[in-house]
């Protein structure tokens, strides 16, 4: 999976030439093996799920887990040659635990969570993630969800559409953007990307223009974490990751901006040191073991060669923990 655009530079390559980002740091910080089992948490079109597959072979399984039908069907599709080792899983990787207890899967030997949007959503306009095609403002990662970007922008009040945009784009002309959107909103809804992405443009004013990114990046990317609950519930979800593993076992998260890593390496330091001592101390006392270990000292990051083939890599963040 992929992070918002992050300029209009960003949409290279089409959904066909969905190329899985760190790739090689995954299998080899993963290391699967014949016979393991995996879940691919965040399936996409199963670039990485392919390489798992490969790994374990017909006597292993790979799980494949994601809210979207269309891509699910796909990635299904293109490892049809794997069907007897493939277990697609329709469902949110915040409920993993369940689903796997309802595949009779008691512990796994790894898990990835690759999160953000995919290559084909954002390469589909109709999906209205990107703001280079006029398309309705959907950003629905799931086609089922209840709320699209535009609900949101018509029934939130002006309040929380600050707290949106500043919370998960940490949009500095948040206050001004909301402003705009709610007086715009008066006078007839916003309902189209470009809509938007002119209205912010025109708020944010040449300055903005300046900058790496487009104007309107920040709030396409808060308008689509907020539409899809991407943050909330993300710690919960690490951590139940983690105790679905075997003992050995690893869990990868690649993230694609600071908020998804922030929340990822402060949930595997809870259970890396899962202290119970009461707050205060100098020390600890309860000597309460840790349910994993570091794997990455510190977030692995893609090379300049992986950036130059596949731009939309460029700002991922891969963290790897073992499960004790």
């Amino acid at each position: 999976m992929l992070l918002s655009p992050t300029s209009e530079e960003s949409f290279v390559a089409p959904a066909e030439t969905h190329r899985p980002v760190l790739l090689e740091e995954v299998l080899e910080l993963l290391a699967p093996a014949p016979g393991q089992i995996f879940v691919d948490g965040t399936l996409g079109l199963g670039g990485h799920a392919e390489k798992l597959l490969e790994a374990v072979g017909p006597s292993g399984r790979v799980v494949g887990i994601d809210r979207d039908s269309e891509a699910l069907a796909m990635a299904t599709d293109r490892l049809s040659d794997h069907a007897d080792s493939f277990i697609p899983c329709r469902g949110d990787h915040e409920r993993i635990r369940g689903l796997l207890q309802e595949l009779e899967i008691e512990a796994v030997n790894g898990i990835l969570l690759d999160l953000g949007v995919s290559s084909m959503q954002l390469d589909k306009p109709e999906r209205g993630f990107s703001f280079r095609h006029d398309a309705p403002l959907d950003m629905r990662m799931s086609p089922d969800g209840p709320v699209t970007a535009a609900d949101l922008l018509r029934d939130t009040e002006e309040v929380d559409l600050r707290r949106i945009l500043w919370r998960f784009g940490e949009e500095k002309g948040a206050n001004a953007i909301a402003r705009a959107i709610v007086r715009r909103r008066e006078q007839k809804p916003l309902t189209r990307t470009l809509e938007l992405a002119t209205l912010v443009e025109d708020v944010l004013g040449p300055r903005a223009r300046r900058y790496r990114i487009h104007p309107a990046t920040r709030t396409f990317q808060a308008l689509r974490i907020a539409v899809n609950n991407e943050i909330v519930g993300l710690t919960a979800t690490v951590h139940d990751a983690i105790r679905c593993l075997a003992p050995g076992g690893r869990l990868a998260v690649i993230g694609y901006h600071s908020l998804e890593s922030r929340a990822v390496k402060h949930a595997m330091r809870d259970d890396t040191q899962r202290c119970l001592c009461p707050r205060g101390l100098p020390v600890c006392g309860c000597g309460t073991p840790g349910l994993v270990k570091p794997v990455t000292k510190r977030a692995v990051r893609p090379s300049s060669s992986e950036i130059d083939e596949n731009p939309r890599s460029r700002s991922a963040q891969l963290r790897v923990v073992e499960r004790l």
